[in-house]
């Protein structure tokens, strides 16, 4: 997607070869303290497979 003029949005699709993508690093936080995923131990990877996101809804008002 690419804006051409504000509030107006073009549609373009872009592809790449296998030789000109780039890894993806994933940080997340542990402990306090914000971690690179390709640093953890097999332990600690397997722990991250298994989180589960969620979103909270608003409450209601009284």
């Amino acid at each position: 997607m690419s804006v051409i003029e504000k509030d107006i949005v073009a549609e373009t699709e872009i592809t790449l070869c296998d030789d000109e993508r780039q890894p993806c690093e994933i940080w997340t936080r542990v402990m306090g303290y914000h971690r690179p995923v390709s640093s953890f131990n097999r332990g600690k990877k397997g722990e991250f497979a298994e989180r589960r996101y969620f979103k909270e809804q608003r409450g209601e008002r009284a």
